[in-house]
């Protein structure tokens, strides 16, 4: 059956390659993506193995990829990407690319150093130049004998030793002091500078603390943001200048400025030396604005070089490390020439595996053709199941419970049909169901364009991976709505309604419990074409309990159905892997008492159905008809039925207590058949067999596991080795979970019966609170309101309906079939094939070659 219903048959293969071919041959089977190579040395350290200096050399060129990959992002510049995966260089084409990014690398850092040194002197003189320009008003003032409050200011910075003496003050000098007035010529008393506007009012606490109130400052903001040459970031300062007296003071103003990481700028006294420094600034920022354009030019037409060839070169070194990580995994042999590994391989690729090897050894010109051996092992193989683009999403869904025993029965092709089916069950309504199958119809369409986008948005994503599962949903509930007859809450009238109101009008709009009765006129005697008839989208008061009675029904119904399916598939494993005890004491008695119990609940549903209705006489009409649920409670605990009412029958076909009594015992019996017998038939072979544990031959009768998965591959399972104490035990508790698990399961069920009825109810709701308010509304207004309205509705259609209860339809579908359905035969105890293949490591940016090692 291929690997569509099975995971593929795998082989252990031991392969010989030379040494000249083997890069060759290792790139040829990473490109084909079908061999997944063991690791012969696991013993040894990763920097002791024999490619690790190669490894070592393609991280380096790695880094120095990323290290372009960031400065490209940078500047907003678009990398070309092909689509196409080049081909592994040979390892003399290494040295090749080393040199060329070396060289990218070096010119990319040496341009942003200067760069970043131009930056540096283009913010010192632009801080210099606001500098100039804010201070000069400070100096305007005082020449221009606006200086009464600067003057009285700066008279509280002079000591009172100076005031003592009686000495006329004068004119204060903002500049230096005369030189007869002081000790020492030129001592100055201002400083000018630039700090961050955010440290300002800190700055400010700290010179009045430090220096007692003695100094004065002076400050203004900068308008514009200027550029840290650093990290690029736009960072906002404000210019301040400060008066003090005496070089202590100058020393802690000095110190502090320091601390706050302000910048001091020299700024001289006489306004000509003001004005000539001030053309000197404004000269060299216009010669630096030059150079940074002409650096920011050249650095632009380096980035565009590398930007165009960037996405093949990472190809081609992740190609190139994934090659040694997994030249890494091989032996030498004895005489250095030949690597030694072991893979393992689909048996049905063999021969296209081979065909890579050999043109892998012709491309190195080796002459001794690489020699690929079949191992026999007792080893569990892997798991493989195919998949293309339609099933992965599906597969997928399998493995995320757990991937699957070698060689079991594979549910994925089954859940195509039963996943977006019982969703639909759920979530039934053409409308809502159409919007979804469009969406999943459009991402279809567009998928070559989608995928290639490459988003790191998860939710995107997730989407997008499982289009077809939201396509088929969104088909499978516009079928179910047609059954359901339910479209945005409304009823489709195609054929015609099969009821007739024989009232006149005013009976009908004056008595509110009006009921057409089946077994008159009112109904023609034949059902709805297809699907409910539109006549109950009008019954306000039964519709409920119409529908209700009619999806509980049909979720037993499928659910049912959907575990005896279940059961029949681990007939499959059991058969094939020949696990006669489990086919036997498992198998048979968990059908039968699912059979006979539940099943047998099913068929009672369509008695009922088809042997009650109001024009049968008695003892068939309608009023006869009993309840099922309270029919089969008194089956199981052997009750004596309540007495029928008058004209009408205990029972619904003849025997049927003969035939409950039996069912009952029979199933019953079955209990200590799963319970007992297994553990009893692997006591007596190990007794016949007179080991204690059993091996070998007896692995067939010992070695099955428990709940029919492919525990049984390759001699028989974990049972071998097992004290008969715990094979008890543990049956005991399989025997436990299904008993009580057909009960629970078959209740889970009705998952499906409340989810479709919350669905419609929630429906009904948005359209009569938020549409219908906006449909009632005549005049031209109404046109306006009702487009509000609408947008209003869809919006809470698309967001609560589609999307909210799509995701809780989801996920309790895949409940039903993670518990209710695969726990009937499916172990998930593999682990899945991992081949060493270029595509996800590509895909995977890189890390699957990580893990090789």
């Amino acid at each position: 059956m291929g690997s569509l219903f099975r995971s593929e048959e795998m082989a252990l293969c031991q392969l010989f390659l030379q040494s000249e071919a083997a890069y060759a041959c290792v790139s040829e089977l990473g490109e084909l993506g079908l061999v997944q190579f063991r690791d012969l040395n696991p013993d040894v350290n990763a920097f002791q193995r024999k490619f690790v200096n190669e490894v070592r050399r393609c991280d380096e060129m790695e880094r120095k990829l990323r290290y372009l990959e960031k400065e490209i992002k940078k500047d907003g510049i678009p990398m070309l990407d092909t689509g196409e995966s080049p081909e592994a260089p040979q390892p003399r084409e290494m040295i090749d690319l080393e040199a060329t990014f070396e060289k990218l690398e070096n010119e990319l850092r040496e341009v942003n150093q200067n760069a970043e040194a131009l930056k540096r002197n283009f913010l010192e003189l632009t801080e210099l130049k606001h500098i100039l320009r804010k201070t000069q008003v400070f100096f305007d003032e005082q020449e221009g004998g606006l200086n009464h409050t600067t003057e009285s200011m700066t008279r509280a910075l002079i000591t009172d030793e100076v005031r003592a003496t009686g000495a006329s003050m004068g004119p204060v000098q903002l500049g230096f002091m005369e030189k007869s007035n002081e000790r020492e010529d030129y001592l100055p008393c201002f400083v000018a500078g630039v700090i961050s506007r955010e440290k300002l009012p800190a700055f400010e606490r700290m010179l009045w603390r430090a220096c007692r109130g003695n100094v004065f400052l002076r400050q203004a903001m900068i308008e514009s943001p200027l550029e840290d040459p650093t990290n690029g970031d736009q960072v906002y300062k404000s210019v301040f200048i400060i008066f003090f007296q005496g070089d202590q003071l100058k020393t802690r103003v000095k110190k502090i400025c320091e601390g706050f990481r302000a910048t001091l700028y020299p700024c001289p006294e006489a306004p000509a030396d003001r004005r000539e420094m001030a053309m000197g600034v404004m000269t060299r920022i216009e010669d630096l604005n030059t150079v940074l354009g002409q650096t920011q030019d050249h650095r632009h037409r380096v980035l565009v070089a590398a930007a165009k060839n960037l996405k093949n070169w990472f190809v081609k070194v992740r190609k190139i490390k994934a090659i040694y990580h997994t030249l890494n995994l091989f032996n030498l042999d004895v005489t250095q020439k030949c690597l030694i590994a072991e893979c393992w391989v689909p048996l049905l690729d063999i021969e296209t595996i081979q065909l890579a090897l050999r043109r892998g050894t012709e491309r190195s010109g080796s002459s001794v053709p690489p020699i690929l051996n079949r191992m026999q092992t007792f080893e569990n193989p892997p798991t493989y199941n195919r998949t293309n683009k339609f099933t992965k999403a599906f597969q997928a869904l399998i493995d995320a419970y757990g991937v699957a025993s070698y060689r079991e029965m594979n549910p994925a092709p089954y859940t195509i049909i039963t996943f977006p089916f019982l969703f639909a069950v759920m979530f039934g309504d053409i409308g809502h169901g159409a919007i979804m199958a469009l969406f999943g119809l459009w991402m279809i369409r567009k998928e070559k364009g989608l995928a290639a986008q490459k988003t790191d948005n998860e939710i995107w994503n997730i989407f997008f991976g499982g289009r077809y599962i939201i396509f088929l949903m969104g088909v499978f509930s516009m079928y179910t709505g047609l059954i359901y007859n339910d479209i945005f809450s409304k009823s489709l009238n195609i054929f015609g309604s099969h009821w007739h109101v024989s009232y006149n009008k005013s009976t009908v709009w004056n008595n509110k419990m009006l009921q057409l009765s089946p077994a008159t006129s009112d109904y023609e005697g034949t059902p709805y074409p297809f699907g409910m008839d539109p006549i109950w989208q009008v019954a306000t008061s039964n519709k409920i309990v119409f529908q209700n009675a009619y999806k509980m029904k049909i979720s037993i119904i499928f659910g049912v159905l959907h575990m005896i399916f279940g059961v029949v598939m681990s007939w499959h494993n059991h058969t094939y892997f020949r696990n006669r005890l489990s086919l036997i004491y498992e198998f048979i008695p968990q059908l039968v008492f699912l059979l006979l119990l539940f099943f047998y609940m099913v068929l009672l549903m369509f008695i009922k159905w088809n042997r009650f209705a109001a024009t049968n006489p008695m003892p068939y009409s309608e009023g006869c008809a009993p309840s099922i649920l309270i029919t089969f409670i008194d089956m199981v605990l052997f009750n004596t039925p309540k007495t029928p009412p008058k004209g009408c029958e205990v029972y619904m076909f003849w025997g049927q207590h003969f035939i409950q009594v039996v069912f009952v015992l029979v199933a019953l019996g079955c209990i200590p058949v799963m319970l007992l017998g297994k553990p009893i038939k692997i006591m007596q072979a190990r007794k016949l067999a007179n080991v204690q544990p059993i091996t070998g031959a007896d692995a067939e009768v010992g070695g099955m596991s428990n709940g029919g998965g492919g525990g049984g591959h390759g001699g028989g399972g974990h049972h071998d080795e097992e004290e008969m104490s715990e094979i008890f035990i543990h049956q005991g508790i399989h025997t436990i979970e299904y008993v009580l698990g057909s009960v629970s399961h078959t209740a889970s069920y009705l998952r499906l019966w409340a989810l479709s009825l919350a669905h419609a109810q929630l429906a009904e709701v948005l359209w009569t609170m938020v549409l219908s308010i906006g449909l009632n509304k005549e005049g031209w207004y109404g046109g306006v309101f009702v487009t509000v309205v609408f947008a209003f509705w869809a919006i809470l259609t698309v967001g609560i309906l589609v999307l909210m209860e799509g995701l809780s339809a989801f996920l309790h579908t895949l409940r039903l079939h993670w518990v209710e359905f695969q726990s009937k035969f499916y172990l998930g105890q593999g682990y899945a094939f991992q081949p060493f293949s270029f595509d996800s490591i590509i895909e995977n940016g890189g890390s699957a070659s990580g893990d090789a090692e």
